[in-house]
């Protein structure tokens, strides 16, 4: 939906920066998301500097999560993140766009319905979809609803809420069809971790590169295929593909 290397991407680098003079770069950070299991930026954060501690031998102080919290919050958000967003002064103004309320529209036009499973926290999440893409009260399930992923509970509540919110039956053979669109592999693990729990659904993996490795076509490459080996069924090159391409899927049995 938006490209946060910028935003959330910096603020890990700043966070970690805060407690350990050491700044990870991007590509570090890549590597500690690939292992599918720190999707939460706060716990991510933390452990780049227990790494650091223990890589460094050092007597470096290990702070409280509330501590990184704290710290993480006050770059991201740069105010309240309760409060108005018009008064947030943090990395979350240098957010770019990857879709606007046009895409989810078309969606919905082609049979589709939608829905979001956030790891942020619900103030960035909202404020996003409704104030900046123009999103009338999107089905939304943020951080802190549900357990994080690669736990399934967020994807699975979400489809069971837009199922019962259809007036017609599932189509293809009356089962539910469910394709999840991210770019972690803890996302990807989040639609393997769904097939176990509900083999009813025919669930479809979509994962597509973040857009600071774009113009890197190595680094991409090498992203990507990490996104296939945890189990993505296919890559895009966008989000925005996803409207060409969406007709021609290839569903798992």
């Amino acid at each position: 939906m938006r490209d946060v290397s910028a935003s959330y991407r910096r603020a890990i680098q700043e966070t970690v920066a805060y407690f350990c003079a050491v700044r990870p770069e991007i590509e570090t950070i890549d590597a500690l998301k690939s292992e599918g299991c720190w999707n939460n930026d706060w716990d991510a954060s933390l452990e780049l500097v227990r790494r650091h501690k223990d890589q460094a031998d050092s007597v470096l102080r290990l702070p409280k999560r509330s501590e990184v919290v704290d710290v993480f919050s006050r770059f991201y958000f740069g105010g309240d993140p309760n409060g108005k967003p018009s008064f947030w002064q943090g990395f979350i103004r240098n957010e770019a766009l990857l879709v606007d309320k046009n895409f989810f529209q078309e969606l919905r036009l082609c049979g589709w319905d939608w829905g979001f499973v956030s790891g942020a926290e619900p103030p960035s999440a909202r404020f996003v979809l409704e104030q900046r893409i123009g999103l009338q009260a999107p089905p939304l399930i943020a951080m802190g609803e549900v357990p994080d992923k690669p736990d399934p509970t967020g994807l699975i509540q979400l489809t069971d809420r837009l199922m019962a919110n259809r007036s017609d039956q599932p189509i293809h053979e009356n089962q539910t069809r469910v394709a999840y669109l991210g770019d972690t592999v803890a996302d990807v693990m989040t639609v393997q971790a769904a097939r176990e729990r509900r083999p009813d659904i025919l669930w479809l993996s979509l994962g597509v590169a973040p857009p600071h490795l774009w113009n890197n076509q190595k680094s991409r490459s090498s992203y990507e295929r990490d996104l296939v080996k945890a189990g993505a069924d296919r890559i895009l090159s966008s989000t925005q593909e996803l409207l060409d391409v969406h007709e021609q899927l290839e569903w798992p049995n």
